[in-house]
């Protein structure tokens, strides 16, 4: 199979990869600040995304064909990626999360969600039975930390259901980081056209049967400080932090590798914090801000390990060879 993965030198995809990472993580975080004037005007959070989805598709598809120009065979042979990074990333990651919110904290359903890139790590540390270094566990547990205080659990509700909503959402979310990274034939902007259409599909059977209660009322929404139609606020989700936001985001991930990409996708919740201040005036606390310089210093961990070069085997049963 030959992959269409970008070949360029080790450290210099990491830098791309981090760039378009943190590109991305800043276009998702301003789906819920956005996506607010929708809800309270009377919006179902599975309306907001079902359309979110659906209409970012309308845009990405064209797009894919156009990469893919002339390989459709491949996109075909690749239906396996694309349906499990659908029903995965897209549809479990997002019909998870909104279950998991009806029942719990919405920082609680985060931070269940946002424990994908610990799973990715303990997921590797079972296949190769290797124990992570120690670079990548102090990562681990800064990240952790900082979560824990970028999203104030002050008040946080639980419920064994919402929990378990939560904890699919995750895997979802994993799910999202694994198959991007997996080396294919597909243009990392196909994976994302093709994927969120199929996404969508499993969002509208999901409204059609009744599982997600759908409402989406066609009125007037308030958005900083103003009057806008109902489009205006879904346009900017639609745009930025769906169709921009899912295209950079795979793309970085084939830079940087599932495990580096999913610690740099928790900068998403440091961007919804400051766009949420810019935006609504909600000033972050003091704790939230220690836990932001938290969750940095667990993603520099993360990426020195992965600047550090492998550790090769001794080959057995060979000896040295004499260059004299």
């Amino acid at each position: 199979m030959t992959s269409l993965r970008p070949s360029l030198v080790p450290e210099r995809r990491i830098g791309v990869g981090l760039a378009l990472g943190l590109l991305a993580s800043l276009a998702f975080a301003m789906s819920g600040t956005f996506a607010r004037p929708l809800l309270d005007a009377g919006w179902t959070p599975g309306a907001a995304v079902f359309w979110r989805i659906a209409a970012a598709s309308a845009l990405l598809v064209p797009a894919g064909l156009w990469v893919m120009r002339g390989r459709l065979r491949t996109v075909l042979a690749e239906w396996r990626l694309i349906v499990g990074f659908g029903v995965l990333g897209v549809a479990t990651a997002q019909l998870m999360y909104f279950a998991a919110v009806a029942r719990i904290s919405v920082s609680v359903a985060l931070l269940l969600e946002y424990l994908a890139p610990v799973a990715l790590v303990l997921l590797a540390w079972a296949r190769s039975r290797r124990t992570p270094s120690r670079l990548v566990i102090g990562g681990t547990l800064l990240s952790l930390i900082g979560l824990v205080g970028v999203l104030d659990l002050t008040g946080a509700r639980l419920d064994p259901l919402g929990v378990l909503f939560g904890l699919l959402a995750m895997i979802g979310a994993a799910g999202y980081f694994a198959l991007s990274a997996r080396p294919t034939s597909l243009h990392p902007l196909a994976l994302s056209a093709f994927g969120l259409p199929v996404g969508g599909g499993v969002l509208g059977a999901a409204i059609l049967t009744g599982v997600l209660p759908y409402s989406a009322p066609l009125v007037e929404v308030e958005l900083l400080g103003g009057v806008v139609p109902w489009w205006v606020p879904l346009a900017v989700v639609v745009i930025v932090a769906t169709a921009l936001a899912y295209s950079l985001g795979v793309a970085g991930v084939a830079f940087m590798g599932e495990r580096l990409g999913s610690f740099v996708s928790l900068s998403e919740v440091l961007f919804a914090a400051v766009v949420a201040a810019l935006v609504l005036g909600e000033v972050p606390t003091f704790v939230q801000i220690l836990g932001g310089v938290a969750i940095i210093a667990g993603v520099v961990l993360i990426r020195l390990d992965n600047a550090q070069p492998a550790r090769l085997p001794e080959p057995v049963g060979l000896k040295p060879v004499d260059a004299r």
